[in-house]
């Protein structure tokens, strides 16, 4: 009989080789993969660097135009609030020294009127009689 021993123990050792020489290459093939994915990200960063720093570059644009921004409206709205005030400081002076005259010179004219009126109706009770057109005036009907 044929001694199998050696035949199985020589395949066995092919196999071992095979596998052995399979993992080798899966390592090697892992470790240049490995290789190219650095190389990747150490591209990516370089490249999204100045991307970064040109957004935070833009962020802090921004936020100085806002702060400027925020100034020039509270200027504005001072200057709105001030102008409202000197508007109305101004209506009351010209109140003051248009209105409040005017209403006293029309007093004064009403006065004078009603004098005069006075006065008529003295001369016409002295024996002048009335005229017609201030009864018709009076007259309901």
């Amino acid at each position: 009989m044929t001694d199998w021993n050696p035949v199985f123990l020589g395949i066995i050792a092919v196999a071992t080789l095979v596998m052995a020489l399979i993992q080798v290459g899966a390592i090697v093939f892992a470790a240049r993969l490995g290789a190219q994915v650095q190389q990747l990200a150490t591209t990516v960063q370089e490249d999204i660097r100045p991307l970064i720093a040109r957004a935070n570059a833009i962020a802090e644009e921004a936020s100085r135009t806002a702060t400027i921004a925020t100034a020039q409206a509270q200027k504005i709205d001072r200057l709105v609030t001030d102008l409202t005030r000197r508007i109305d400081d101004t209506s009351l002076v010209v109140q003051e020294a248009i209105v409040t005259p005017a209403r006293e010179g029309l007093a004064i004219v009403a006065a004078l009127k009603a004098g005069l009126g006075a006065l008529r109706g003295f001369r016409d009770l002295r024996g002048r009689p009335a005229r017609v057109e201030d009864e018709d005036a009076l007259f309901i009907g």
